[in-house]
């Protein structure tokens, strides 16, 4: 009877603990599912919802399928034109940014070239720079008024038409502009090959041209696919090229002919250019499917070591000095036009110390309202997306961390597709979603706010991926061994995670403020009278024929990208390995 009093007593704390942890492991699920609604319900509305909403209106715009009704709007002639220019322009600009990145890759990636990192950071610039501060640029430089040829004599004939404006013209600046994605992305593999097998083929007697014909570039030829496909992909959904180089001489591609139609016609076209926005997205989620297969099959190819390296020997000066020509060409021979252009008084004036003036600055910066306000509007909006994402990323990462293998690859598709689909199809999603009123809120459409839902939207998998990518590397036992000292998953985040995941998330915050900060593609949609954006005022200034002002804020926004990018580099220790390229 003692004995049977006695283990009653000793089980009831027992069952008491038992109990307890039967309490806090229910709390537990219960917690991990409300963080993972709320991971899936942001997803949705910021990657999943736009793409529905504007299937939704180009295939059942009355309530009912309509595929007749689809069809019939992209079989008219000017829209078969324009996917024609598109798909053309698209596909040679891919080739030829190939054919610009991957010499650059090799010898950045694999050889002992000199000034390899600094060259890494300027052929990295193109893509940071905005695509119609590009366009403009060579518009400046190869014009019949270039200030940077006249001051040599060498400027074209007056009445010479720019040989930059049409089809070839895109090309050419879509090659430049792309050209870092193939250095990126081909990188990426070159930096996975072994230093074992290089030197194998060397001691069989292989000169170094023969083993990168035969083993490197074989190796790396999925890398060689994705490059390509993803190049073509941001020709598919570029604006502001084909905007300045093609609208002038009426060479229309599918992005242009959205905004025309918009611009003339406004709402009533939502239907038609939904159907239009719907091909380019079918054209880009293609290059991208074909992306992601040919680096799904390269992961299974070769196992990575250490990375291989060539000696140039008595070639590496003049290989460097063949670099620092293209670079020349590329990019600061059109950026010099632009600095140029914007230190005249007007077009046709020489440049000399007697017309050298600073007015199209002070101009757009200080007096000039629509400009100042520009400056002001893009850096609010731009601000407010990167500090958004900043501080929603880390916790979005965390919880992303609980889902399987399967599941974060299915999430991370989704979340990247806004960023891969075109701007301008992303703007006409937007239109489309908060057009009518919303409940509580009103119509969004005409305000700053469908702007910063936009670039919310769009810049969403920029934030996510250096954030990601540090999270990954954070050791769980550190997780663990504070959630065992009693410390709650807030706690644990603010007090560990998030600390070790800072540097990841203002990378990610300057690479957003970056690619929003002069955006065209999105805002051109979107923007209101009082809600300018920088790229929209520079493309309204360029078709007014102000081009002086417009390349003094170029080259404004140039000097302020390059500065930010002065800082990531900065950064750049603290970072995941492959957040920043160039390092």
């Amino acid at each position: 009877m003692a004995v049977t009093q006695s283990l009653r007593q000793s089980a009831r704390p027992a069952s008491r603990d038992a109990g307890l942890l039967s309490i806090l492991w229910r709390k537990l699920r219960q917690n991990t599912r409300l963080s993972s609604l709320a991971v899936l319900s942001i997803i949705f509305l910021l990657s999943l919802l736009p793409v529905l909403r504007l299937l939704l209106t180009a295939i059942v715009p009355g309530g009912e399928i309509d595929l007749a009704a689809f069809l019939n709007r992209l079989s008219s002639p000017v829209v078969i034109r324009a996917t024609f220019n598109t798909l053309d322009t698209s596909f040679f600009g891919a080739l030829l940014a190939l054919v610009i990145g991957a010499p650059f890759a090799v010898a950045i990636s694999i050889t002992d070239l000199p000034w390899r990192r600094t060259l890494g950071f300027l052929l990295l610039l193109p893509l940071m720079i905005a695509p119609q501060v590009m366009a403009l640029s060579w518009l400046h430089l190869f014009g019949p008024s270039s200030t940077l040829l006249g001051a040599f004599n060498l400027s074209p004939l007056p009445g010479t038409a720019n040989p930059m404006l049409g089809r070839n013209g895109i090309i050419l600046l879509y090659a430049i502009q792309h050209a870092p994605i193939v250095f990126i992305t081909l990188r990426a593999g070159l930096t996975r090959v072994p230093r074992d097998l290089v030197e194998a083929a060397r001691s069989s007697g292989s000169s170094p041209l023969g083993v990168l014909l035969t083993i490197i570039l074989p190796m790396v030829r999925p890398y060689i696919v994705a490059a390509t496909a993803l190049s073509f992909v941001s020709g598919v959904g570029n604006f502001g090229i084909p905007a300045l180089l093609g609208m002038p001489v009426n060479y229309l591609t599918l992005t242009t002919l959205i905004y025309q139609r918009i611009s003339s016609f406004g709402p009533s076209v939502l239907p038609q250019v939904a159907a239009l926005s719907v091909l380019i997205a079918t054209m880009a989620l293609l290059g991208v499917t074909l992306q992601a297969l040919a680096l799904r099959r390269a992961g299974h190819r070769f196992t990575a070591g250490t990375p291989a390296r060539f000696a140039l020997g008595s070639w590496r000066l003049p290989l460097a000095l063949l670099g620092w020509i293209a670079t020349l060409f590329m990019l600061i021979l059109p950026v010099l036009a632009l600095v140029t252009t914007a230190l005249i008084p007007s077009f046709g004036v020489p440049l000399n110390w007697t017309t050298l003036t600073f007015s199209n600055f002070e101009e757009v910066l200080f007096r000039q309202a629509s400009t100042t306000r520009a400056f002001r509007n893009s850096a609010m909006l731009a601000g407010s997306t990167a500090l958004i994402l900043a501080f929603g990323a880390i916790p979005l990462a965390i919880g992303l961390e609980r889902f399987s293998r399967l599941s974060q690859r299915i999430l991370h598709g989704v979340i990247e597709l806004p960023y891969a689909l075109p701007g301008i199809v992303l703007a006409i999603a937007c239109i489309l979603l908060f057009l009518r009123p919303l409940p509580l809120f009103g119509s969004l459409y005409a305000t700053p706010w469908i702007i910063i839902i936009a670039y919310l939207m769009r810049f969403f998998a920029l934030a996510m991926k250096p954030v990601t990518a540090a999270i990954g590397q954070i050791s769980r036992d550190l997780d663990e061994a504070a959630a065992v000292s009693g410390a709650y998953a807030l706690r644990r985040m603010m007090t560990i995670t998030a600390p070790l995941a800072a540097p990841a998330a203002v990378a990610g915050a300057l690479l957003v403020f970056m690619s929003a900060f002069n955006e065209l593609t999105v805002s051109a949609l979107l923007w209101s009278s009082g809600n300018e954006t920088l790229g929209v005022v520079l493309f309204s200034l360029e078709e007014a024929g102000l081009g002086t002002q417009a390349a003094a804020i170029a080259v404004t926004t140039i000097v302020i990208v390059v500065a930010l990018l002065l800082v990531l580099d900065r950064l750049g220790r603290r970072l995941p390995a492959g957040v920043l390229p160039w390092r």
